[in-house]
This record gives C-alpha cells, sequence and structure tokens, in this order.
C-alpha cells in the first residue's frame, strides 16, 4: 500500500514560488540529496571518454567504452522504474547506487592497470545497467511530496531547470577536476557523489513514503480467449496506458533532436571558435536560455493546456534549429547570430520537459509511476545516443547545416507526432481518478 501523501505547501505562483518550494524541507531536502546523486548523469559518461582516451590514446575506443555505459543506462532504466513501483523506491536506489558507484571506480581503476578493452566494455555496461534511477525517482516523489498539481507544476519545472543545470555544472566541475588532478581522479569522485547523494536521498521522509501502489483490479477476462489475455498481459506495462505510449516515442524523437544537436554545437565549436574545448561557450549559451524559459514557465499557471502546448514549443523549437542550419551555411555566420539563436532556442527546450514530464504523471497509472519516468530517462539516453550516431554521419558526409537540419527534423516530426495524439491526451486535461486518491 502506498503511505499517504505529505501534508504539502502551498507555494503561488511567480519567482517566489521556488523559494517557497524550497524552504519546504520534505521538498527541499530529497531534492539536493537527488541534485547531488544526479551530477553523474552528466559527469560519469564525460569522465570515462576523457580518461579512457587519455590512458589508451584512441577516441574510438573511448567512444566505444562509453556507448557500453549509454547501452546499459537505457536498458536497466526501465527495469529499476518497474521494480520501484513494486518493492518501493530504496530497496531498488540503494542497491544500484553503491553497485553502480563501486563499478565506475573499478572500470577508472582498471583502465588505469591496463587492463583489456573487453573487460573497460564489461565494466562500462554494468555500470550502466546498475546506474540508479534517481530522476524517474525524484519525478515520482513530488506526487508525495505535493498533493497540489500547481505546487508539482512548480517543481517539476524546478527539476527540469536543475537538469539543466547539472549538464553545465557537471562537465565544468569535471573540467576543473581535471586542471587539479590526474583524469582518474574525476570519475573516482563522480562514483562517490553517486553513492553519497543516493544514500542521502533515501534518508529522506520523500523516499521512504514512495512505496508501492496497488494495481487497479484487472477486467473479467472471458475464458479460453487468447486475444484478451494477450492484451491484459500487454497493459500489464505502463507502455499499455492510454497515450503512454505515443508520449514516450514523442520523447523519443525530442530526444535524436537533441543529440543532433549537441554534437552539431561541437562541431560549431571547432569551426567558430578554434577547438570543440570550447563547446562549453556554446552550450552556456542555450542551457542558460533553457534555465531562463524554465523558471519563467514555472513561475505561473498557463491557460492552455499541456497536450496542446507541447506541439506549439515543439513545433518553434525545430524551426529555430532549421534557422540554425541555414546560418551555419553561410560562410562567415556572426558569432553573435550564433550565441542569441541557440539562447532563444534553449528557450523552448527546459517548458518543452517540464510539459512532457508533468503530462506523463497525469497519464501513468499510480502503480505505474516509476516506470513511466524511467521509461522517459530510457528514452531519453537512447534517442540521444542515436541522434549523437546520426550526427556524426551528417556531419562527415554532408557536413554541419545537414545536422542542424536533422536535428530540426526530428524535432519537428516529435511536434507532428504530437499534434496527432491531442484525442490520445484528452483524458489528461483533468485530474484522473487515481491522481484525486493520491491527493485525499
Amino acid at each position: 500500500m502506498s503511505a499517504p501523501p505529505l501534508s504539502g505547501v502551498v507555494v503561488g505562483s511567480g519567482v517566489g514560488a521556488y523559494v517557497r518550494l524550497l524552504r519546504y524541507p520534505p521538498a527541499r531536502h530529497p531534492f539536493l540529496a537527488a541534485l547531488v546523486a544526479r551530477l553523474p548523469i552528466a559527469m560519469a559518461p564525460l569522465g570515462i571518454l576523457l580518461l579512457v582516451q587519455h590512458e589508451r590514446g584512441a577516441y574510438s575506443t573511448a567512444g566505444f567504452v562509453t556507448g557500453a555505459f549509454a547501452l546499459g543506462s537505457a536498458v536497466g532504466m526501465p527495469l529499476w522504474g518497474r521494480l520501484m513501483d513494486r518493492y518501493g523506491q530504496i530497496p531498488v536506489l540503494l542497491p544500484t547506487a553503491l553497485g553502480s558507484s563501486a563499478l565506475l571506480a573499478a572500470l577508472a581503476g582498471a583502465t588505469v592497470w591496463g587492463a583489456s578493452t573487453g573487460l573497460l566494455l564489461l565494466a562500462a555496461l554494468l555500470a550502466g545497467i546498475t546506474f540508479p534511477p534517481m530522476s524517474p525517482a525524484m519525478r515520482a516523489a513530488w506526487r508525495v511530496i505535493l498533493p497540489d498539481a500547481n505546487a508539482r507544476r512548480v517543481a517539476f519545472a524546478l527539476d527540469a531547470t536543475s537538469v539543466e543545470l547539472i549538464f553545465v555544472g557537471g562537465p565544468l566541475l569535471l573540467s576543473v577536476l581535471l586542471g587539479l588532478t590526474v583524469p582518474v581522479v574525476p570519475l573516482l569522485i563522480t562514483a562517490a557523489l553517486m553513492a553519497t547523494g543516493a544514500v542521502a536521498y533515501c534518508r529522506t521522509e520523500a523516499a521512504r513514503r514512495s512505496r508501492p501502489h496497488p494495481a487497479a483490479p484487472a477486467p473479467p477476462t472471458p475464458a479460453g480467449h487468447p486475444r484478451i489475455r494477450s492484451i491484459d498481459r500487454w497493459r500489464a506495462s505502463v507502455v499499455g496506458a492510454t497515450g503512454v505510449g505515443v508520449m514516450l516515442f514523442v520523447i523519443l524523437m525530442l530526444s535524436v533532436g537533441f543529440g543532433q544537436l549537441d554534437t552539431s554545437m561541437a562541431a560549431t565549436a571547432g569551426q567558430l571558435l578554434g577547438g570543440t574545448e570550447n563547446v562549453g561557450l556554446l552550450f552556456a549559451a542555450i542551457a542558460g536560455g533553457s534555465t531562463v524559459g524554465g523558471l519563467v514557465y514555472g513561475s505561473r499557471a498557463w491557460a492552455v493546456t499541456e497536450r496542446r502546448a507541447i506541439p506549439t514549443l515543439l513545433g518553434l523549437f525545430a524551426v529555430l534549429l532549421a534557422v540554425m542550419a541555414l546560418l551555419t551555411r553561410l560562410p562567415d555566420p556572426s558569432l553573435w547570430a550564433v550565441f542569441g539563436l541557440l539562447a532563444i532556442t534553449g528557450a523552448t527546450i527546459a517548458p518543452t520537459l517540464i510539459l512532457q514530464q508533468s503530462l506523463l504523471d497525469r497519464l501513468a497509472p499510480s502503480h505505474r509511476l516509476n516506470e513511466a519516468q524511467a521509461l522517459l530517462s530510457a528514452a531519453t539516453t537512447t534517442g540521444g545516443a542515436a541522434g549523437t550516431a546520426l550526427a556524426g554521419l551528417l556531419i562527415d558526409y554532408q557536413g554541419l547545416s545537414w545536422s542542424f537540419g536533422g536535428a530540426a527534423a526530428g524535432v519537428g516530426l516529435a511536434a507532428g507526432i504530437a499534434a496527432l495524439s491531442q484525442r490520445r491526451w484528452q483524458g489528461a486535461d483533468e485530474p484522473t481518478e487515481s491522481s484525486v486518491a493520491d491527493s485525499d
């Protein structure tokens, strides 16, 4: 049985809503602990890449090892999410966080001590599979912490914005550590942050109260009807819930665009800023725009429904990426134009992520919420990896503008699917029966 929700807090609207939310200890403590535990999301892949490249002298080997970690994470995340729905968060988060941190430390040691590439691939794959589902856990915990839907909207905005900051602050912290220490140390510190943050999160009231929800009783099935039995098995997964599968496919296509965008920005830094090591400046521009967009969106209630706002924002995002593709075709594009366009483009990102998380929160049944959020993370990881690989091919064989164009096409496809899925998502316009029950 699920524990009753906490009493909650009235956060209101405006920028002060974030302050009031963070002043509420049941929200502040798990959020800060999860923030620490999620730094490895950005630090671990980059730390693995840089360490293996430094020790083996080959980006190809480093890329394969990093890819094994990403593949493992995409495979393991939905499994851990489903187990959290069945057994609660703490029995899943503690062993996965401690196991993944130990495997990351083992990977660091094996790299330095000259282990075979096969062993490095295995260690990275296992570290990815056991990577703790902190983001799904935190997103699901907001329902326990904040019974009020408006307060959860502010929380989702804060959460999405913090993820943007993680993808800026994580690599920045890694860069500082690389400047002060040898390359193996940043990966070891990454492992320590994962374990420390997860343990701190598991000590919070939100983690203890995020217990399994009872599943809704299955409808009666006529005996000997194989097709209905097959449908029932499909519906046992959250993907079978109305609108959830389509939502996850939209997220997958969007993430393919994100992967192409990230690689395109690295190539842009190489062409316009004198080297890929300066890509942080471009990421700062787009993440800064995203942070502002997320905070502004989350600071107030909007008249438009989430399901209708998603295709609109995705369409705007795709158009801006297409403009970026045209800009990079110019012989000597203005750096100010590039930075400005990236900042404006970023302003659409965090609001879109907030809307998707909130809509998924409404669409998913309570007893499958952790699984739904874990599948969101897996779709993001898988799509990003596919987009990265596709962008590399486009840049090498067609040029940078084609890579930005590919990103625009991926996001545009996501917008089209979202626009065609309005009827499937219509039930999320009003609180579902399970959501009302959670709030009682």
